[in-house]
């Protein structure tokens, strides 16, 4: 049945998906709205199912067309790769490698293999992303990230996945240097919330876990906290402020090391499972992928 439909009919579906109007997904293919309603017709006619319901603020998907939106989806992630691997080769790079990693896999894993890798393939196009493992996860499910290093989160299938064990690394409390915590020992996590915070949003491994340890330690005061999934904002912010923040040791390390923040002394009772390097079952990877994931897989 899916055979059926033509790649232009998919590609509609794709937009249709994002847009939610008939209208915004014709323009974004350069059509027609009556050549896109053409299109719809005749892949809900192949299909002989609707596909989605109008109503009066927009389109909304059926459960079938939900469905046919995830693969179409995947299709145009997939033509977009093909499309700038051709493009990498005709400029004379020998391939397109896109990374997604967490914030502390990067002092100890990515640079290292990064800049391994490109004294090995200098023709390589390499682009990363730096993101949390939630969302690094949906973006290698919808194939905008060819590897990742991260963690699987609950509720992603491991069936889906190949993953790799390469770094089993501790979080840590970090405050600018100088900071009048660093003077106080012991410290305790009481000790710790009467001072401001920057955390991930919630939702976040980081972020759950730290409060389901303040709650096992009998903390119940409001936190003040500043939200935000960016390492180099939250840098920034304690170089300038009194706030706290929890991460990985090896990034705490690496800052440490350059005079920016100070790892607090105390030990967090907080468990994360070890980062891993992460690829989906179901895509083969293109050649210059699939060197990355053998290199940093054997460096580990």
């Amino acid at each position: 049945m899916f055979l059926r439909l033509r790649t232009r009919q998919l590609m509609l579906l794709a937009e249709l998906g994002s847009e939610g109007n008939l209208g915004r997904a014709a323009a974004a293919m350069n059509i027609s709205q009556p050549a896109a309603s053409k299109l719809l017709q005749q892949a809900e006619d192949a299909l002989g199912a609707p596909l989605f319901t109008r109503r009066a603020r927009g389109m909304e998907p059926t459960a079938t067309g939900e469905v046919l939106i995830r693969y179409a989806r995947q299709l145009r992630n997939d033509f977009s790769r093909a499309r700038r691997e051709m493009q990498a080769l005709a400029s004379g790079l020998s391939g397109v490698v896109r990374l997604g990693s967490v914030p502390g896999a990067v002092p100890e894993l990515l640079a290292p293999a990064l800049a391994q890798y490109r004294r090995l393939h200098p023709r390589v196009a390499v682009s990363v992303v730096v993101e949390t493992s939630d969302v690094m996860l949906s973006l290698l499910a919808a194939g905008e990230v060819d590897v990742m290093l991260g963690r699987l989160t609950p509720g992603s299938d491991d069936q889906d996945y190949l993953a790799l064990e390469l770094l089993n690394d501790r979080h840590v409390a970090v405050v600018r240097a100088g900071h009048a915590l660093l003077g106080r020992e012991p410290l305790s996590l009481a000790a710790l919330a009467e001072w401001p915070w920057v955390l991930q949003p919630p939702g976040s491994p980081q972020r759950h876990r730290l409060e389901a340890a303040l709650h096992e330690a009998g903390v119940h005061a409001r936190l003040d906290i500043l939200e935000t999934p960016s390492t180099i904002l939250t840098t920034a912010l304690l170089e300038i402020t009194d706030a706290v923040a929890v991460m990985p040791a090896a990034l705490a390390k690496h800052y440490a090391r350059l005079g920016v923040l100070a790892v607090l002394p105390i030990e967090l009772p907080l468990r994360f499972p070890a980062i891993h390097l992460i690829t989906r079952r179901d895509r083969s990877l293109s050649p210059a992928a699939e060197e990355f994931r053998r290199q940093i897989a054997t460096a580990a």
